[in-house]
Protein backbone atom coordinates (compact mmCIF):
# COMPACT_ATOMS: atom_id res chain seq x y z
CA UNK A 1 0.00 0.00 0.00
CA UNK A 2 1.12 3.76 -0.38
CA UNK A 3 1.57 3.60 3.19
CA UNK A 4 2.21 7.64 4.10
CA UNK A 5 -1.15 8.20 2.62
CA UNK A 6 -3.55 4.84 3.98
CA UNK A 7 -2.08 4.37 7.03
CA UNK A 8 -3.39 8.01 7.90
CA UNK A 9 -6.68 6.93 6.48
CA UNK A 10 -6.60 3.40 8.27
CA UNK A 11 -6.20 5.03 11.51
CA UNK A 12 -9.33 7.37 11.51
CA UNK A 13 -11.33 4.23 9.88
CA UNK A 14 -9.91 2.23 12.95
CA UNK A 15 -10.64 5.22 15.67
CA UNK A 16 -14.20 6.07 14.28
CA UNK A 17 -15.02 2.01 14.51
CA UNK A 18 -14.18 1.50 17.96
CA UNK A 19 -15.64 4.98 19.30
CA UNK A 20 -19.14 4.09 17.43
CA UNK A 21 -18.65 0.78 20.10
CA UNK A 22 -18.36 3.91 23.05
CA UNK A 23 -15.16 4.04 23.26
CA UNK A 24 -13.30 7.52 24.33
CA UNK A 25 -9.66 6.55 22.83
CA UNK A 26 -8.09 9.59 23.67
CA UNK A 27 -4.55 8.40 24.30
CA UNK A 28 -4.94 5.78 21.89
CA UNK A 29 -5.80 8.46 19.16
CA UNK A 30 -2.36 10.49 19.78
CA UNK A 31 -0.49 8.15 19.93
CA UNK A 32 -1.61 6.50 16.78
CA UNK A 33 -1.50 9.75 14.54
CA UNK A 34 2.10 9.98 15.97
CA UNK A 35 2.86 6.18 15.02
CA UNK A 36 1.80 7.23 11.38
CA UNK A 37 3.31 10.52 11.26
CA UNK A 38 6.61 9.01 12.09
CA UNK A 39 5.83 6.48 9.27
CA UNK A 40 5.47 9.06 7.00
CA UNK A 41 8.64 11.05 8.01
CA UNK A 42 10.48 7.63 7.49
CA UNK A 43 9.05 8.17 3.99
CA UNK A 44 8.53 3.86 4.45
CA UNK A 45 6.75 2.06 2.19
CA UNK A 46 5.36 -1.24 2.15
CA UNK A 47 3.73 -3.80 5.50
CA UNK A 48 4.55 -2.14 8.34
CA UNK A 49 7.48 -4.48 10.30
CA UNK A 50 8.50 -4.89 13.67
CA UNK A 51 11.51 -2.70 13.22
CA UNK A 52 9.35 0.03 12.07
CA UNK A 53 6.79 -0.31 15.28
CA UNK A 54 10.10 -0.71 18.34
CA UNK A 55 12.07 2.27 16.20
CA UNK A 56 8.48 4.50 16.28
CA UNK A 57 8.15 3.11 20.03
CA UNK A 58 11.87 3.98 21.55
CA UNK A 59 11.01 7.05 19.93
CA UNK A 60 9.42 8.58 23.04
CA UNK A 61 8.70 13.15 23.01
CA UNK A 62 9.34 12.52 27.20
CA UNK A 63 12.64 11.02 26.40
CA UNK A 64 11.53 7.90 29.43
CA UNK A 65 14.27 5.91 27.74
CA UNK A 66 12.92 2.88 29.75
CA UNK A 67 11.77 -0.47 28.27
CA UNK A 68 8.74 -0.18 30.23
CA UNK A 69 7.82 3.01 28.80
CA UNK A 70 8.76 1.21 24.94
CA UNK A 71 6.29 -1.84 25.89
CA UNK A 72 3.39 0.45 26.70
CA UNK A 73 3.79 2.03 23.64
CA UNK A 74 4.10 -1.09 21.65
CA UNK A 75 1.05 -2.09 23.37
CA UNK A 76 -1.19 0.70 22.34
CA UNK A 77 -0.21 -0.31 18.50
CA UNK A 78 -0.94 -4.39 18.79
CA UNK A 79 -5.02 -3.94 18.85
CA UNK A 80 -4.36 -1.24 15.81
CA UNK A 81 -2.23 -3.50 13.70
CA UNK A 82 -4.18 -7.08 14.54
CA UNK A 83 -7.09 -4.91 13.11
CA UNK A 84 -5.23 -3.87 10.12
CA UNK A 85 -4.05 -7.26 9.19
CA UNK A 86 -7.33 -7.58 8.06
CA UNK A 87 -6.63 -5.41 5.06
CA UNK A 88 -3.06 -5.67 4.87
CA UNK A 89 -2.36 -9.58 5.32
CA UNK A 90 1.58 -9.15 5.68
CA UNK A 91 1.20 -6.46 8.91
CA UNK A 92 3.80 -7.12 11.13
CA UNK A 93 2.02 -7.95 14.68
CA UNK A 94 4.89 -7.28 17.84
CA UNK A 95 4.78 -9.66 20.36
CA UNK A 96 6.00 -9.26 24.30
CA UNK A 97 9.70 -10.25 23.13
CA UNK A 98 10.65 -7.26 21.89
CA UNK A 99 10.43 -4.97 24.59
CA UNK A 100 8.93 -7.15 28.01
CA UNK A 101 5.58 -7.10 28.91
CA UNK A 102 3.66 -3.85 29.73
CA UNK A 103 4.54 -3.50 33.84
CA UNK A 104 1.80 -3.12 35.65
CA UNK A 105 0.13 -0.18 36.99
CA UNK A 106 2.61 2.27 39.01
CA UNK A 107 2.11 3.93 41.64
CA UNK A 108 0.70 8.30 41.10
CA UNK A 109 1.87 10.92 43.25
CA UNK A 110 -0.40 11.24 46.17
CA UNK A 111 -0.66 15.40 46.39
CA UNK A 112 -0.58 16.84 49.60
CA UNK A 113 -3.12 20.00 50.25
CA UNK A 114 -0.29 22.32 50.29
CA UNK A 115 1.03 21.03 46.98
CA UNK A 116 -2.61 21.67 45.07
CA UNK A 117 -3.11 24.93 47.15
CA UNK A 118 0.38 26.17 45.58
CA UNK A 119 -0.64 24.75 42.09
CA UNK A 120 -4.27 26.67 42.28
CA UNK A 121 -2.08 29.86 43.44
CA UNK A 122 0.44 29.42 40.66
CA UNK A 123 -2.14 29.52 38.56
CA UNK A 124 -3.85 32.09 39.67
CA UNK A 125 -0.59 34.60 39.34
CA UNK A 126 -0.26 33.74 35.95
CA UNK A 127 -1.22 37.47 34.71
CA UNK A 128 0.85 40.19 36.93
CA UNK A 129 -2.08 41.42 37.84
CA UNK A 130 -3.51 38.26 39.34
CA UNK A 131 -6.60 38.46 37.25
CA UNK A 132 -7.83 38.08 33.98
CA UNK A 133 -9.51 34.93 32.48
CA UNK A 134 -6.70 32.79 31.53
CA UNK A 135 -5.87 32.91 35.50
CA UNK A 136 -9.61 32.48 36.37
CA UNK A 137 -9.68 29.36 33.89
CA UNK A 138 -7.03 27.25 34.95
CA UNK A 139 -7.55 27.71 38.26
CA UNK A 140 -11.12 26.68 37.87
CA UNK A 141 -9.93 24.10 35.81
CA UNK A 142 -7.06 22.24 38.14
CA UNK A 143 -9.22 23.14 41.14
CA UNK A 144 -12.33 21.30 39.76
CA UNK A 145 -10.39 17.92 38.29
CA UNK A 146 -8.59 18.09 41.98
CA UNK A 147 -12.46 18.41 43.70
CA UNK A 148 -14.30 16.12 42.05
CA UNK A 149 -11.91 13.71 40.47
CA UNK A 150 -12.44 14.23 37.00
CA UNK A 151 -10.47 13.05 34.32
CA UNK A 152 -9.01 15.89 32.08
CA UNK A 153 -10.87 14.49 29.04
CA UNK A 154 -14.27 15.11 30.94
CA UNK A 155 -13.62 18.54 32.65
CA UNK A 156 -12.46 19.79 29.29
CA UNK A 157 -15.59 18.28 26.97
CA UNK A 158 -17.85 20.13 29.97
CA UNK A 159 -20.57 21.91 27.92
CA UNK A 160 -22.06 25.19 29.64
CA UNK A 161 -25.42 23.08 30.36
CA UNK A 162 -23.54 20.22 32.34
CA UNK A 163 -22.85 22.43 34.90
CA UNK A 164 -25.91 23.03 37.03
CA UNK A 165 -25.18 25.47 39.33
CA UNK A 166 -28.52 25.40 41.33
CA UNK A 167 -28.38 22.23 41.88
CA UNK A 168 -24.46 22.15 42.62
CA UNK A 169 -24.24 19.05 40.10
CA UNK A 170 -21.93 18.17 36.85
CA UNK A 171 -23.25 16.03 34.07
CA UNK A 172 -20.75 14.22 32.92
CA UNK A 173 -21.36 12.50 29.38
CA UNK A 174 -20.00 9.61 27.59
CA UNK A 175 -17.00 9.51 28.82
CA UNK A 176 -13.84 6.82 28.75
CA UNK A 177 -16.39 4.05 28.99
CA UNK A 178 -19.77 5.78 27.19
CA UNK A 179 -21.29 6.38 30.48
CA UNK A 180 -23.21 9.29 31.60
CA UNK A 181 -23.16 10.39 35.22
CA UNK A 182 -24.83 13.07 37.50
CA UNK A 183 -21.52 14.38 40.15
CA UNK A 184 -22.95 15.79 43.28
CA UNK A 185 -20.52 19.16 44.07
CA UNK A 186 -18.84 20.45 47.07
CA UNK A 187 -20.76 24.31 48.00
CA UNK A 188 -16.90 25.42 47.74
CA UNK A 189 -16.53 23.91 44.24
CA UNK A 190 -20.12 25.38 43.29
CA UNK A 191 -18.98 28.55 44.02
CA UNK A 192 -15.28 28.68 42.48
CA UNK A 193 -17.31 27.62 39.18
CA UNK A 194 -20.06 30.26 39.53
CA UNK A 195 -17.93 32.96 40.30
CA UNK A 196 -15.82 31.50 36.89
CA UNK A 197 -18.89 31.22 35.25
CA UNK A 198 -19.52 35.15 35.54
CA UNK A 199 -16.10 36.08 34.50
CA UNK A 200 -15.83 34.32 31.66
CA UNK A 201 -19.66 35.35 30.45
CA UNK A 202 -18.38 38.81 30.46
CA UNK A 203 -15.39 37.79 28.12
CA UNK A 204 -17.04 35.17 25.59
CA UNK A 205 -20.98 34.92 24.30
CA UNK A 206 -22.05 31.87 26.24
CA UNK A 207 -24.72 29.76 25.21
CA UNK A 208 -25.72 26.30 26.18
CA UNK A 209 -23.37 25.01 24.04
CA UNK A 210 -20.27 26.77 24.69
CA UNK A 211 -17.53 24.54 26.09
CA UNK A 212 -17.23 25.42 29.92
CA UNK A 213 -13.83 25.82 30.10
CA UNK A 214 -12.79 28.12 27.11
CA UNK A 215 -9.25 29.57 25.18
CA UNK A 216 -8.75 33.12 26.31
CA UNK A 217 -6.43 34.31 23.78
CA UNK A 218 -6.71 35.85 20.02
CA UNK A 219 -8.57 33.23 17.67
CA UNK A 220 -8.73 30.75 20.40
CA UNK A 221 -11.18 32.89 22.72
CA UNK A 222 -13.98 31.46 23.18
CA UNK A 223 -13.10 27.66 21.71
CA UNK A 224 -12.88 24.64 23.59
CA UNK A 225 -9.55 24.64 25.56
CA UNK A 226 -7.21 22.04 24.38
CA UNK A 227 -5.70 19.51 25.89
CA UNK A 228 -2.24 19.98 24.98
CA UNK A 229 -2.52 23.40 25.86
CA UNK A 230 -3.60 22.21 29.22
CA UNK A 231 -0.72 20.11 30.16
CA UNK A 232 1.62 22.20 28.76
CA UNK A 233 0.51 25.12 31.29
CA UNK A 234 0.29 22.25 34.00
CA UNK A 235 4.04 21.46 32.99
CA UNK A 236 4.93 25.10 33.29
CA UNK A 237 3.52 24.96 36.77
CA UNK A 238 5.04 22.18 37.87
CA UNK A 239 8.95 23.14 37.20
CA UNK A 240 8.14 26.51 38.72
CA UNK A 241 6.82 25.10 41.92
CA UNK A 242 10.00 22.19 41.99
CA UNK A 243 8.04 19.48 43.20
CA UNK A 244 9.91 16.09 43.73
CA UNK A 245 7.96 13.34 41.98
CA UNK A 246 6.60 10.77 45.06
CA UNK A 247 4.97 8.46 42.31
CA UNK A 248 6.82 6.40 39.56
CA UNK A 249 5.73 8.23 37.15
CA UNK A 250 8.87 10.18 36.44
CA UNK A 251 6.59 13.79 37.56
CA UNK A 252 3.53 15.00 39.13
CA UNK A 253 0.93 14.48 36.60
CA UNK A 254 -2.32 16.26 36.38
CA UNK A 255 -4.14 12.79 36.29
CA UNK A 256 -2.38 12.07 39.68
CA UNK A 257 -5.12 15.26 40.78
CA UNK A 258 -7.81 12.67 40.20
CA UNK A 259 -6.22 9.60 41.62
CA UNK A 260 -5.54 11.87 44.83
CA UNK A 261 -9.10 12.49 45.17
CA UNK A 262 -9.79 8.89 45.43
CA UNK A 263 -7.20 7.87 47.99
CA UNK A 264 -8.00 11.16 50.24
CA UNK A 265 -11.86 9.55 50.06
CA UNK A 266 -10.83 6.19 51.18
CA UNK A 267 -8.34 7.84 53.88
CA UNK A 268 -10.95 10.00 55.08
CA UNK A 269 -13.70 7.08 55.42
CA UNK A 270 -10.91 5.25 57.15
CA UNK A 271 -10.58 7.93 59.84
CA UNK A 272 -14.60 8.65 60.59
CA UNK A 273 -14.97 4.42 60.76
CA UNK A 274 -17.01 3.72 57.95
CA UNK A 275 -16.62 0.54 56.25
CA UNK A 276 -14.62 1.01 53.09
CA UNK A 277 -15.74 -1.96 51.50
CA UNK A 278 -19.26 -0.86 51.95
CA UNK A 279 -18.62 2.47 50.13
CA UNK A 280 -16.18 1.39 47.31
CA UNK A 281 -18.78 0.91 44.85
CA UNK A 282 -19.91 4.77 45.04
CA UNK A 283 -16.65 5.58 44.94
CA UNK A 284 -16.58 3.20 41.82
CA UNK A 285 -19.68 5.14 40.19
CA UNK A 286 -18.70 8.11 41.07
CA UNK A 287 -15.50 8.21 39.08
CA UNK A 288 -17.07 6.05 36.37
CA UNK A 289 -14.63 3.17 36.92
CA UNK A 290 -16.39 0.26 34.18
CA UNK A 291 -15.33 -2.47 36.91
CA UNK A 292 -14.77 -1.83 40.96
CA UNK A 293 -11.55 -3.87 40.58
CA UNK A 294 -10.29 -0.48 38.87
CA UNK A 295 -11.29 1.22 42.20
CA UNK A 296 -9.94 -1.71 44.26
CA UNK A 297 -6.51 -1.09 42.73
CA UNK A 298 -6.04 1.93 45.15
CA UNK A 299 -6.06 -0.32 47.89
CA UNK A 300 -2.99 -2.70 46.90
CA UNK A 301 -1.24 0.16 44.40
CA UNK A 302 -1.14 3.25 46.15
CA UNK A 303 1.47 3.30 49.45
CA UNK A 304 -0.44 5.69 51.64
CA UNK A 305 -3.50 3.22 51.19
CA UNK A 306 -1.39 -0.33 51.63
CA UNK A 307 -0.65 1.30 55.18
CA UNK A 308 -3.75 1.99 56.04
CA UNK A 309 -5.05 -2.17 54.68
CA UNK A 310 -1.92 -3.38 56.72
CA UNK A 311 -3.07 -1.89 59.76
CA UNK A 312 -6.43 -2.70 59.58
CA UNK A 313 -5.13 -6.13 59.05
CA UNK A 314 -2.81 -6.04 61.89
CA UNK A 315 -5.84 -5.23 64.51
CA UNK A 316 -7.66 -8.26 62.86
CA UNK A 317 -5.06 -10.44 63.38
CA UNK A 318 -4.60 -9.25 66.85
CA UNK A 319 -8.10 -9.25 67.86
CA UNK A 320 -8.56 -12.21 70.47
CA UNK A 321 -10.37 -14.99 69.19
CA UNK A 322 -14.03 -15.69 70.10
CA UNK A 323 -14.93 -18.40 72.48
CA UNK A 324 -16.95 -21.37 71.32
CA UNK A 325 -20.45 -21.59 72.50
Amino acid sequence: MNTSIDLHARVDEYLAERRRMGFGLVHMGYALQSFSNYVASACHQGPLTIELMAAWARNDKAQRLTPGTWARRLGILRPFVRWLRQFEHETAVPDESIFGSVPGRMAPHIYHDVEIVELLAAARGMNPNGCGLRPATFETLFGLIASAGLRVSEALTLLDRDVDLTSGTLTVRQTKFGKTRLLPLHPSTVLALANYRKLRCQEVNTTDETSFFVGTRGKFLGQPLGDRQVHRVFMELRDQLGWIDRGRHGDPRIHDLRHTFAVKRVMLWHKQGIDVDQEMLSLSTYLGHAKISYTYWYLTGVPELMALAGARFAHFAQAPEACDE
